[in-house]
């Protein structure tokens, strides 16, 4: 939200009341007339400008409009990814369940990772074509099925048996969208183990940091000869 300043309107109701109030108690059909009205409606606008303060209003923040990417499936994903994040923030705030609404929160939050990864990295839009076909479709309309039922304010059979499914399934789906953030930095986990494997096994070559194994074989083989001196005096 951003606070904006504008003029008080007071002076130009003030400005026109004189116009108003002069008509009603005198006569208005003389240019001296029109002069002296005139006059006295720029003196009120004047001091009514000197007393009312500007006022204070907030207005929502302009969206900001995305770029087409030029890749049609990437521009597709970011536009059903914005219309979904807007979904879970409806649901989040309509349904009472805290539960189920810190649930929703936290989806939103792997969802948004989601999608910054993949608009990072098109090349992953493979990896979350069916998360974004079936998936998260099918999660926000079990969640809006759930909102409708739970807005009905009555108990039955059907509507709480489905309910409570809903509720306990709620773990289960998150865990799943957590999952599907962690398999996008799955190659980029391993290229990292790989190098740091490689730059470990450099370091103890050119004895830039100390090689365990190596160092425990020298001791053993220290206290070996050690042994065996003392035994043969």
């Amino acid at each position: 939200m951003a606070t904006i300043k504008r003029k008080s309107t007071v002076p130009f109701y003030a400005a026109a009341g004189v116009w108003v109030i002069y008509a009603l108690l005198f006569p208005l059909y003389r240019f001296s007339h029109f002069l002296l009205v005139a006059a006295a409606s720029a003196v009120v606008f004047f001091v009514m400008s000197l007393v009312c303060a500007p006022v204070e209003e907030e207005v929502p923040d302009k969206p900001v409009e995305e770029k087409p990417t030029g890749n049609a499936e990437l521009d597709k994903m970011i536009a059903d990814g914005k219309a979904a994040i807007a979904e879970m923030k409806r649901l989040s705030g309509s349904i009472r369940d805290e539960q189920i609404s810190a649930s929703i929160d936290r989806m939103e939050d792997v969802c948004s990772k989601i999608f910054e990864r993949v608009k990072a990295d098109p090349s992953r839009l493979p990896q979350i074509r069916k998360f974004m076909d079936y998936y998260l479709p099918t999660t926000l309309k079990i969640l809006n099925a759930y909102d409708r039922m739970g807005a009905q304010g009555v108990s039955g059979e059907n509507i709480n048996h489905t309910m409570q499914r809903v509720e306990g399934m709620m773990g289960t789906i998150v865990s799943a969208f957590e999952k599907q953030l962690d398999a996008l930095f799955g190659e980029e986990a391993l290229d990292i183990t790989t190098d740091m494997t490689v730059l470990e096994n450099l370091m103890k070559r050119e004895g830039l940091v100390d090689d365990e194994i190596h160092t425990e074989a020298g001791t053993a083989t220290a206290t070996d000869s050690d042994t065996d001196i003392k035994l043969e005096l």
